[in-house]
């Protein structure tokens, strides 16, 4: 995850102080020396959406087996002990689950900060107060475009009006509110109009997502961004954060999954303000780049350990039967132990490229879907051969 109001500005909010640490070098097993990752728990598969680009790929149904409420609190209490700062709670549509209140309250009794990752279409005035009472630190609604675009993505008419009430619910109880957005063909030219409208909703946060080919994403290659629209998409990106920087609007402006986003900042800024390329490339430098793996982890309905929620064919354990931090510190898994120390694994492009404390390879399994190879470089790389070497 790149902050780009961060990266531009020094503007700090509550996952910089995990992102931009120097204690976090040196770290193997968390954000930061001596503790955790934090966690994604898709809490449920079943969703009332079915999205062309679902990594779980949830649909309106029942799935068996799912972990029971006892069940989810020893796992809470797995993380308590493991120092695991964040809790994401996500899908399937976690508002589905009847628990999901008395779970992320009890997350947050534990000392873990809760975070909810929706479609926002459940979000009636009484979820969002209840959320808000509870201490959920963060709202994540995700939307892919407005109205019609949103609709086509979410399989469902009336989609983007259901999510706009949930973020309007959440906005009337002073919930911290923010949207995701999954950058393709389809959408990118929409950008600026995103930036209107989380202006003119008064949301706090938007996290851009780059494309990551799992789930039903794994059919949606040939839909995705170019290099060049990817570089067009991150010019946009900067000049309406700046845009909002200037009108003294306090929007946190996010990229995610694709950590060549923070190298094309640093190296545009090195054309005109060499001082702020240097803060950018040291804070990114920190960060490490892409961190599966290591500082963050995802735990699916079953209750099966991955290194991220786009990566669930490969499994490290289960949290029925193992400790969650005595899964992820045991390195007789390949996988794991690669992902911990990767650099020497990387192939291609990734393995010669002059920014690769920066990057740390991208996103595996990018890599894997395209090339068929874990370690092979990410092809959704923009960077020219020129800015690599």
């Amino acid at each position: 995850m790149i902050s780009v109001t961060k990266l531009l500005f020094d503007t700090e909010y509550f996952g910089d102080s995990l992102r931009y640490s120097k204690h976090s070098l040196g770290s193997q097993n968390g954000t930061t020396v001596n503790s955790g990752p934090v966690v994604v728990w898709n809490s449920t598969r079943t969703c009332n959406l079915k999205c062309a680009h679902c990594y779980m790929e949830s649909d309106a149904q029942k799935y068996q087996d799912e972990m029971t409420t006892e069940e989810a609190k020893r796992f809470i209490d797995d993380l308590a002990d493991f120092r695991v700062p964040v809790l994401l709670f996500s899908g399937g549509e976690p508002l589905i689950r009847p628990d999901f209140f008395e779970l992320a309250e009890y997350a947050s009794a534990k000392g873990i900060r809760a975070t909810l990752s929706t479609n926002g279409t459940l979000i009636t005035p009484e979820a969002a107060k209840r959320i808000k009472e509870i201490g959920v630190g963060y709202v994540g609604i995700s939307l892919d475009g407005l109205r019609d675009v949103n609709d086509k993505f979410r399989g469902k008419e009336g989609a983007f009006q259901a999510a706009m009430e949930g973020i309007q619910n959440c906005v009337a109880v002073n919930q911290r509110v923010g949207l995701r957005f999954t950058i393709n063909q389809h959408n990118y030219q929409e950008l600026d109009k995103i930036f209107d409208f989380i202006e003119a909703e008064n949301i706090d946060r938007v996290c851009f997502y780059h494309l990551v080919y799992s789930g039903r994403g794994s059919q949606m290659i040939a839909e995705d961004v170019t290099p060049e629209e990817s570089r067009k998409a991150l010019d946009t990106i900067i000049r309406r954060t700046r845009d909002f920087e200037e009108r003294g609007l306090k929007k946190e402006i996010l990229t995610v999954d694709n950590h060549c986003d923070g190298v094309y900042m640093y190296l545009q800024a090195l054309k005109d303000d060499p001082a702020r390329a240097e803060r950018i490339k040291n804070l990114i430098g920190f960060n490490g780049g892409n961190r599966s793996g290591i500082a963050f982890g995802e735990v699916d309905p079953l209750g099966n350990v991955h290194p991220d929620q786009f990566t669930q064919h490969i499994t490290f354990g289960n949290v029925r039967e193992r400790k969650f931090g005595d899964i992820w510190t045991d390195l007789t898994h390949p996988i794991l132990a690669g992902l911990k120390d990767r650099k020497g694994l990387l192939k291609g492009r990734c393995a010669s490229c002059s920014h690769l404390s920066m990057c740390n390879g991208n996103f595996r399994t990018r890599a894997e879907a395209v090339t068929g190879d874990f370690w092979e470089s990410d092809p959704a790389c923009y960077l020219t051969d020129d800015e690599i070497n």
